[in-house]
């Protein structure tokens, strides 16, 4: 858990490294930088600062404390309302592109399958607990879709397809996390049954 701003950094690095390899030199044709940079500055860099800052001031003062301890009490209905309204927001263009996701869809649900049994294998091969174990399956199979979503919607009207990928992802992830709420339980149950 403790690498997940690492790699949500290398992930908004490696990112136009990424779209240069996928797409090669006609991504400077069709990209628009400015939108694509300001997107990046106030969507994602803007609010890790702040983030960053909150943790910084709540290790020395009493209101950042209390603070923190409201954002900790609010994470999840703002991201649940987060989610409500990225998806109301996108689900029209999702609709409309149904037959050019359903191509990706499995892609999504495969990831979802290899990685619980990748994620428990390795949290055995590091010897971790049950819960440190299970915090590792969810991490390898969550990504930082929504983060990369701003960026999405800053590209050019040509690759409009991109933001709506990253919302179908994040859909099937949604519904891979609540399977999996019940399926990584039965798989890296808290007592492990001893070895014969």
């Amino acid at each position: 858990m403790a690498a997940a701003p690492l790699l949500m950094l290398a992930q908004m690095l490696l990112l136009p490294v990424y779209l240069g390899l996928f797409m090669g030199p006609e991504l400077l044709q069709v990209l628009d930088v400015g939108p694509f940079l300001e997107a990046f500055l106030l969507l994602i860099v803007a609010p890790l600062a702040l983030a960053a800052i909150t943790q910084f001031l709540a290790t020395r003062s009493p209101a950042a404390r209390w603070v923190m301890k409201v954002m900790e009490a609010l994470m999840v209905p703002l991201m649940m309302a987060t989610l409500a309204i990225v998806v109301a927001s996108q689900i029209g263009a999702v609709r409309a592109q149904l037959s050019s996701l359903l191509k990706v869809i499995p892609l999504y649900v495969a990831f979802l399958v290899i990685m619980a049994p990748l994620g428990v294998l390795t949290g055995r091969a590091f010897r971790q607990d049950p819960s440190a174990t299970r915090a590792v399956v969810f991490s390898g199979a969550t990504r930082n879709s929504l983060v990369v979503l701003p960026l999405a919607l800053a590209l050019p009207d040509a690759l409009a397809l991109a933001a709506v990928v990253v919302v179908t992802q994040t859909l099937v992830e949604l519904v891979g996390m609540v399977t999996y709420v019940r399926l990584i339980p039965r798989l890296v149950p808290h007592h492990p049954a001893p070895v014969p």
